[in-house]
């Protein structure tokens, strides 16, 4: 079944708080094998720490439709209005943006707007998420 196009405009989030430190920062610049030197911006992925956990909130939301195990993570892009330094405070909340069906997939378009602990703006995380719903039983 598809999932249902009165998603679009839906918001998830905010997610709490999450404190941007510099062991965080240096730990997710080596699992991502990105060079990090402290006291340098966050590397500009870093924001998915928190962009995914709306988009978590979006996928285990009973009412919406998805099963998490049939989605696949099909883009993502960061559009930065100023750079994440160590000591922030940083939350996320996703927005629905589209939904279109091709081939039986569902092609879920999201917007994250990360902000600081004052609400401004960070950046946004753009993702396109594939969904398939599971194959029904047939008697």
């Amino acid at each position: 079944m598809p999932v249902d196009p009165a998603l679009v405009g839906r918001s998830f989030g905010p997610t709490a708080l999450t404190d941007v430190t510099e062991d965080r920062v240096a730990a997710f610049a080596a699992a991502t094998g990105t060079p990090y030197q402290p006291g340098s911006p966050a590397p500009v992925t870093f924001p998915i720490v928190v962009a995914f956990e709306a988009m978590t909130a979006l996928m285990t939301d009973g009412s919406v439709g998805i099963s998490l195990q049939h989605v696949v993570h099909g883009e993502q892009r960061f559009s930065y209005t100023r750079p994440l330094y160590a000591g922030a405070r940083i939350a996320a909340t996703l927005r629905v943006d589209s939904i279109r069906s091709i081939g039986g997939a569902d092609i879920i378009a999201t917007t994250s707007a990360v902000t600081d602990e004052a609400g401004n703006l960070i950046c946004e995380a753009r993702a396109t998420l594939v969904h398939r719903a599971p194959e029904e039983a047939t008697p």
